[in-house]
């Protein structure tokens, strides 16, 4: 049976970068154990003014069983296994947790890219991301000189 663990934010997202690992694993017969581990999006640190911990929890429970619910029957409805995660702590700790728990796996990072924001490495070899913080696409960068020019 192959093993796939999959980190995902985003369902839409997800679906795109599942497509071609749901293909490539419909072939084989034994089928698939997926373990879809939810990343829910961080709160500001000033959030425990209005919200305490328990009500934090809970609205990080809903948030993944919400993205489970979109994702779950697709991968169900072809035979295969899905066992569910919620993230908690450091996601490199978690991955290794799992790979005990579970054996040999492969690891896909599905989570959305956000801009401005450095990701979690999931696994040991993966780049933390810290260069793409800055980047900003060539067509801002002509709008941004053309309303200067234009301005002047």
């Amino acid at each position: 049976m192959d093993k796939i663990i999959v980190y995902l934010d985003d369902a839409a997202f997800a679906r795109h970068q599942l497509a071609p690992m749901k293909n490539s694993a419909s072939g084989s017969q034994a089928g698939t154990r997926w373990i879809l581990v939810a990343c829910p999006p961080r709160m500001t640190r000033h959030i425990s003014k209005w919200v305490n911990h328990t009500a934090r929890q809970n609205w990080r429970i809903k948030w993944a069983d919400k993205l489970f619910a979109e994702i779950t029957p697709e991968l169900q409805a072809q035979g295969d296994t899905v066992t569910t995660v919620l993230a908690h702590g450091p996601l490199l700790e978690l991955t290794q947790e799992l790979l005990t728990q579970h054996g040999v796996a492969r690891v896909l990072d599905a989570r959305r890219p956000k801009f401005g924001q450095d990701m979690q490495p999931v696994t040991a070899d993966q780049p933390a991301g810290s260069e793409a913080r800055w980047t900003v696409p060539g067509a801002i960068v002509g709008m941004g000189a053309a309303l200067v020019l234009a301005a002047e």
